[in-house]
């Protein structure tokens, strides 16, 4: 009669070891995925409000042509600040969705200062709203400031992802530098439009466009 084979002690630690690392990986993939589940949705609400306060005056259903005509030229400040903040947050979203490419665990503070960011993302429809309702100084400061937020936040984020190592081993240097650099870059061109403001709002509107040829060659 043969003898009974029982696995060794060691082996079956093993086993199991190895049963609890699958299951742990599982229970952080998915929690990184309804983390940027849940962004993607803060992200998408975000945008929609912008397009809440475009409302044209009481009473333009009974304008004729040429008076709905002046009435839609009069609110071309609203229509210039939905598109800029359009793009904007859909630059944040870009800029998230890229980052989390890369993220592949997450701990408790990685999710506070997600949720930080995302707090700023969403206030971006209200400062919006102030500045195609009022373009002044105070009004371009208030929008500038709420980009700046978003955007030290979004380069905190990625910061504190490489420091404890919860990005890919394999990210190549360039990546993290980029990822770190370019809302630094957001936050610094909003932050020069300040001072700008106080001479010229309009001008500082303008100095804005300069992150276009600034994305172009970071590309």
């Amino acid at each position: 009669m043969e003898p009974l084979t029982t696995a060794k002690p060691e082996q079956a630690d093993a086993a199991f070891a190895a049963e609890q690392h699958e299951l742990e990986v599982e229970l952080n993939q998915l929690g990184l995925e309804r983390l940027v589940f849940f962004s993607d949705a803060v992200y998408a609400i975000a945008i929609t409000l912008l397009v809440i306060d475009l409302r044209l005056p009481p009473g333009s259903g009974e304008l004729n042509s040429a008076e709905l005509a002046r009435a839609l030229l009069s609110m071309l400040p609203q229509f210039f600040t939905y598109v800029l903040s359009f793009l904007v947050i859909g630059s944040f979203w870009s800029s998230h969705h890229t980052k989390f490419r890369y993220v592949n665990r997450y701990n408790r503070t990685l999710i506070t200062l997600n949720m930080l960011l995302l707090m700023a993302v969403a206030f971006i429809p209200f400062p919006t709203s102030v500045l195609g309702e009022s373009g002044n100084a105070t009004a371009t400061i208030l929008y500038a400031s709420a980009i700046i937020l978003a955007s030290l936040l979004s380069a905190l984020e990625w910061w504190y992802a490489v420091r404890r190592d919860l990005i890919m081993v394999n990210t190549s240097k360039h990546d993290r530098r980029r990822q770190t650099v370019r809302p630094l870059i957001t936050a610094l061109v909003f932050a020069l439009s300040i001072p700008i403001t106080l001479y010229d709002a309009t001008l500082a509107k303008l100095f804005w466009a300069v992150l276009i040829p600034i994305t172009i060659l970071m590309r």
